[in-house]
């Protein structure tokens, strides 16, 4: 969540940085609600004063005037303690809905305003006609979308074979490229509770896409990012032990609510998926520099790989909703012929920190601060799966493997 006092201090600021990034969020309203909850709790505090100056007075003798007038303030009290915790929760219904603020050298405008900072590498090109990775994943066997659905429902996969070996294998090289850039290894659980999806700030917007387990008042995660958010909430961090740098490779559930469209066959939109997620904890100074980091970490992943891809700088509106600054690292598919994302590197500066009070200290004994949070995926498996097998397509159907991955999955 963003910081309150920006409200109060800053208002004509807050309204427009908030309309840069999503435009039809009330942020007047939100302003008219916090001054409603201040007024309201300046009234109580001057009746609770009367209160223990009326209980002060009456230990010298209660007289009738005394009487009536406690009854009155007693009641006038419990009024406007309804009243506020009415008002205040009113509030905090919308501050949760409330989206980080853009960071001020972001494009304005939505998805037509994202602008790309650098392409690597050049696209394939084949002299026979590129296929799908359903149609080639399905032929080589290592890819049965049929026996997935006659088990569950669906928009959801199953691999078998080398396709398996490849998962694996893209997993191991993820883990051990975070490894080399410093990140520990995590090992959460894919159960997770509602305050760690409100700390993490999915919910309560994006409660809709979020598998429930209803009995037992759990969700499934739909990303590691909720996990690794929640792993230091309500936590003080000694500024000498910053910044922590954490990766976990995690299944990751989703409804996807929005729905599939044509161009999102096979892989490349699924209810469950599996993700390495890259999440670091930075002094505010910091985060900026960690972002470049985090992006590096991603993108050598690609290039180990030799796929095209490009990195987008995303604007204002089409950031996400805890994401004050994201790139998006996108790989192009030749089946699809176009250009899919794999992963964005978002920093989130204190809105996931203030929601799980997640602070550091420079020195003991000092005030503490919020942290700033940073996520991002490194990489989405199912698509890049993609991205391998179509560009790596022979005429023949076979599939080329760069040499990273080859040795892993002929010895399998």
């Amino acid at each position: 969540m963003i910081d309150r006092t920006l409200l109060r201090e800053q208002p004509d600021f807050f309204i427009s940085a908030v309309k840069r990034k999503d435009p039809e969020f009330p942020a007047e309203k939100l302003i008219e609600l916090d001054q409603q909850v201040r007024k309201i709790q300046s009234h109580v505090e001057e009746l609770r004063a009367e209160r223990n100056s009326l209980a002060k007075a009456g230990k010298s003798g209660v007289t009738q005037e005394l009487r009536s007038r406690s009854i009155e303030l007693g009641k006038e009290l419990k009024r406007q303690e309804e009243a506020l915790e009415e008002t205040e929760t009113l509030f905090r219904d919308l501050y949760l809905f409330c989206p980080n603020l853009p960071a001020q050298e972001l494009p304005d405008g939505g998805k037509e305003a994202n602008f790309v900072v650098r392409e690597v590498g050049v696209k394939p090109h084949f002299s026979f006609a590129p296929k799908t990775h359903v149609e080639l994943g399905e032929a080589l066997g290592w890819l049965d979308f049929a026996a997935a659905a006659r088990m569950t429902k669906s928009h959801f996969a199953l691999y078998r074979g080398k396709g398996v070996m490849l998962q694996y294998a893209l997993s191991m090289l993820m883990l051990s490229t975070a490894r080399s850039f410093g990140y520990e290894p995590v090992l959460p659980p894919y159960l997770i509770n509602e305050q760690a999806l409100e700390g993490a700030s999915n919910f309560p917007r994006f409660r809709q896409e979020v598998f429930a387990i209803e009995k037992d008042g759990l969700f499934l995660t739909p990303t590691a990012e909720v996990n690794l958010a929640n792993l230091y909430r309500d936590t003080i961090i000694e500024a000498d032990d910053l910044p922590v740098r954490l990766t976990a490779l995690t299944s990751c559930f989703r409804r996807e609510a929005g729905g599939y469209g044509a161009s999102e066959r096979g892989l490349i939109r699924i209810h469950q998926f599996d993700k390495v997620e890259l999440f670091s904890l930075t002094k505010p100074e910091d985060s900026p520099s960690e972002q470049e980091r985090m992006l590096s970490c991603a993108e050598s992943i690609l290039k180990k790989l030799g796929l095209h891809y490009r990195v987008v700088l995303l604007a204002a509106q089409d950031c996400s909703f805890a994401s004050t600054k994201t790139y998006d690292i996108e790989v192009w598919m030749p089946g699809q012929n176009e250009y899919k994302e794999v992963s964005s590197i978002s920093n989130c500066a204190d809105f996931q920190a203030r929601r799980c009070a997640t602070r550091y200290r420079e020195k003991a004994g000092e005030k503490t601060q919020l942290v700033h949070t940073l996520n991002g995926s490194s990489l989405a498996l199912p698509r890049l799966f993609v991205a391998l097998l179509e560009s790596g397509q022979q005429a023949d159907g076979s599939i080329v493997l760069p040499p990273v991955l080859k040795e892993i999955i002929i010895s399998a």
